[in-house]
């Protein structure tokens, strides 16, 4: 089998974060964060599973793409061009990596904002062998010019390379051997309709139940070594966010907890202790959720408030709330959309011990309106 990854850098750290830094050098908020952070990358790549069968939970999802798989391999063929969409850190990476691996092939692997020009996906496009996959992290950051680049690319595996400038610029079509695209985005009402189209299978990626991350860090702690009880592992699952990456980045911290200030055996009260000092609740939220809560709440009477208020008075950019925060929050009950903005939800005010707020006849409001607006 041939697996060769390429690994151009990846768009990581979007925003700052200046929160004071535990032992490791990862700051608070950075704990629950679902992107990938740069010093964690070979601890991730140690931690991922090796084959399809290996990887825990999306069954929805693994079993379509194990089903296109074997028909593919059958026929000969490369598989359909493939996007993953989803919330960070679900494991749309991991996937395309386990594909190249299960089709045999080898994998490049880049991202949207590091593709500047044309000539970048041409020298991508023209090392891959038949079969062989290319995979775009971020594809919705693609720049218009290299989107239209790819679909000629994508449907008639050819190129058109321009070979001189101005007025009378010249362009030859350039043949490239048959491909997969595995294209992966967290925004993906940000890809263009006619990229939407061209891909054969589309998958949604959700976040994970307690009991699928309970597996997760069972796994990942005997990969590491680590002595850990059923319940422990569960004290953990159910604090990190739905996410794998959370799960398994608390899970480092909580051993380095264990090793100094236990036997090295994550039990229950160890995990509690540990996750307790690094501000993660047990509903896995942490400072910045508990920032963006308590503000709609404090400041604004519970909402409706606009997104960009909130981003302001968090100090944090609106595009990582919406794509980072507010999914998590929605999913636990404590936040509402609203066509009129955010509003906290009453397992927020009960979370933090808020009186809820009162109606003009002195009733309790029971809802801070419905949630179906965007």
């Amino acid at each position: 089998m041939r697996h060769v990854s390429h690994d151009a850098p990846r768009q990581e750290g979007r925003t700052a974060r200046t929160v004071a830094s535990d032992r490791k050098g990862i700051s608070r908020t950075e704990i629950t964060t679902p992107e990938p952070l740069p010093e964690e990358k070979s601890a991730e790549a140690s931690l991922r599973p090796s084959r399809m069968d290996e990887f825990v939970g999306q069954a929805r999802v693994k079993e379509s793409l194990q089903i296109a798989i074997a028909a593919a391999r059958q026929r000969g063929e490369p598989l359909d061009h493939t996007l993953f969409f989803g919330p960070p850190g679900l494991g749309k990476t991991t996937l395309a990596m386990l594909i190249a691996k299960e089709m045999g092939v080898n994998i490049r692997t880049s991202s949207g904002p590091v593709l500047e020009k044309p000539g970048d996906l041409v020298g991508l496009l023209t090392t891959l062998k038949p079969g062989d996959i290319l995979f775009i992290d971020e594809i919705h950051r693609l720049r218009p010019a290299l989107e239209e680049f790819l679909y000629p690319a994508m449907e008639d595996y050819r190129v058109d390379v321009r070979i001189s400038e101005g007025p009378h610029a010249q362009t030859i079509p350039m043949g490239v051997e048959p491909f997969t695209l595995i294209g992966a985005s967290t925004r993906y009402g940000m890809l263009t309709p006619p990229m939407r189209a061209r891909f054969g299978m589309v998958e949604r990626l959700g976040y994970y139940p307690a009991e699928d991350l309970q597996q997760i860090v069972t796994r990942s702690a005997a990969i590491l070594s680590v002595r850990t009880e059923p319940d422990g592992a569960s004290e953990i699952a159910k604090r990190s966010r739905g996410t794998p990456r959370v799960a398994n980045r608390l899970l480092r911290r909580v051993r380095d907890y264990a090793q100094v200030r236990a036997d090295g055996s994550i039990t229950t009260e160890v995990a509690q202790a540990a996750l307790s000092r690094l501000n993660v609740d047990e509903y896995g939220l942490d400072d910045m959720d508990a920032r963006i809560l308590q503000i709609i709440i404090e400041k604004y009477d519970g909402g409706p408030v606009g997104l960009n208020t909130i981003a302001v008075a968090v100090g944090e950019d609106a595009g990582t709330l919406e794509e980072v925060y507010e999914p998590f929050l929605i999913q636990q009950g404590f936040l509402h959309r609203t066509p009129r903005g955010r509003t906290a939800s009453p397992a927020a005010y009960r979370h933090f011990g808020y009186t809820l707020p009162t109606t003009a006849s002195g009733e309790q409001r029971s809802m801070f309106g419905d949630d179906t607006g965007g």
